[in-house]
């Protein structure tokens, strides 16, 4: 068992001293449709970075579950296949139940390695399926959940939608630490809830991996005054299931095993903009840097969305965070069960 990382001092000036964190960016992929050996490689992919000192872990958008690259589950305006109707049993049967027995597995090896743990994962709601990010602390105990609120595009097929009960930011010994997903991240009302939390180090699992995303990153760095994390997956087409148990619309057929699909570019972001580590297009990697949290009040000083740099008086952010459902029972209410029929 790996010894828990020293947090470190670093002396900035006569009197003060700022935490230092170190952190791990994961790009790595998912075993798709293989869910046990996914948390078997998340297993010694977290190992290797609490190797490093890590103290914090990050892995990229739905690594636990799969990302459906290239697939459109046989769906067109006014149809769905038969065969798209089986890609989604298959890829609803991957994913896990929050809580459930996977939970417990990622939390014990938070609590193992002795990490935080930031976990991308297709969460399943009974047969709705939710891209999700889950928290851990380093003591194993399951923090809570995020759920990304808007899908992207083809997305909407195959995920239900976020509501605003699942925006949080965990206060932590290490900072306070939130997560948005993917095309999230260019939402500004949702990044300014986070602010308003006091977001301190700003997860972003992804799936884009152009040039144009670390510009995004760039940006939510020196707007909110916080370290940003970016993970990818790094996936080659032999990560995915074999033609024709698996598809990828749109490339040639006959690609070869070693054809990248997603080159990655996992990054993290100091609060003044200055990239620490990354943007990684190589391959599989861990990503890691010390995150000097002083850089966070530097930061501030110039620039404080949520604070002086606000004008309350004239725009204002409301932020519905109450859970919806669909159904409601009176008895619930009530505080009384239904009767059985």
């Amino acid at each position: 068992m790996a010894e828990a990382p020293v947090i470190a001092e670093v002396e900035m000036g006569a009197d003060s001293s700022a935490q230092v964190v170190r952190a791990t960016v994961v790009q790595a992929s998912t075993v798709f449709y293989d869910t046990p050996a996914t948390l078997d490689k998340a297993e010694r992919l977290v190992a290797e970075a609490a190797a490093l000192n890590a103290q914090l872990v990050v892995f990229p958008e739905a690594f636990i579950g799969g990302y459906p690259r290239g697939s459109n589950f046989g769906v067109v305006i006014g149809n769905r296949t038969a065969k798209g109707k089986e890609e989604f049993r298959k890829y609803h049967a991957a994913a896990i139940d929050v809580p459930g027995p996977e939970v417990e597995r990622i939390a014990a090896m938070a609590g193992k390695y002795k990490v935080f743990l930031v976990m991308g994962v297709i969460e399943r709601d009974g047969y709705t399926l939710y891209c999700t990010v889950l928290f851990f602390d380093n003591q194993g105990h399951y923090l809570g959940k995020h759920r990304k609120i808007m899908p992207t595009a083809l997305e909407r097929i195959i995920w239900g939608f976020g509501d605003g009960s699942t925006i949080p930011v965990f206060e932590t010994p290490i900072g306070k630490i939130g997560a948005a997903i993917c095309w999230e991240n260019r939402m500004p009302l949702l990044r300014t809830a986070m602010y308003g939390k006091g977001v301190e180090i700003y997860c972003a699992p992804t799936a884009d991996s152009r040039d144009v995303w670390q510009a995004s990153m760039i940006h939510i760095a020196l707007e909110g005054g916080c370290f940003v994390l970016s993970a990818n997956q790094f996936c080659r087409r032999k990560d995915y299931p074999p033609s024709p148990d698996y598809e990828f619309l749109g490339l040639d057929e006959n690609i070869t095993p070693e054809y990248v699909v997603c080159p990655g570019g996992s990054v993290i972001i100091s609060p003044s903009g200055t990239i620490l580590a990354g943007p990684n297009y190589e391959g599989e990697a861990l990503i890691t840097a010390d995150l000097d949290l002083g850089d966070i009040a530097r930061a501030k000083f110039d620039f404080d969305v949520v604070g002086h740099y606000s004008r309350p008086e004239v725009l204002k952010l409301t932020v519905n965070d109450q859970p919806m459902h669909p159904v409601s029972f009176t008895s619930a209410a009530a505080g009384t069960e239904a009767p059985l029929k």
